[in-house]
């Protein structure tokens, strides 16, 4: 996952809409919209609560 995916499925973690997640990171809605795209694609991944429950598992295992 890149770096901007992980930042991405932080902010989804926290409840963020993706247009709520464009404003935060000062990209566009469709830009959020790609990278959601792109981690829902990575292997496991099928909603945006598989994407929440992940970014929660790997900031407690990494310390974030």
């Amino acid at each position: 996952m890149t770096r901007r995916e992980s930042e991405v499925a932080g902010l989804v973690a926290q409840g963020l809409s993706n247009r709520q997640t464009a404003r935060a990171l000062g990209r566009s809605p469709r830009t959020v919209d790609g990278h959601v795209e792109n981690i829902l694609a990575k292997p496991g991944f099928a909603s945006r609560a598989q994407i929440a429950s992940w970014w929660t598992a790997q900031s407690r295992t990494t310390g974030s």
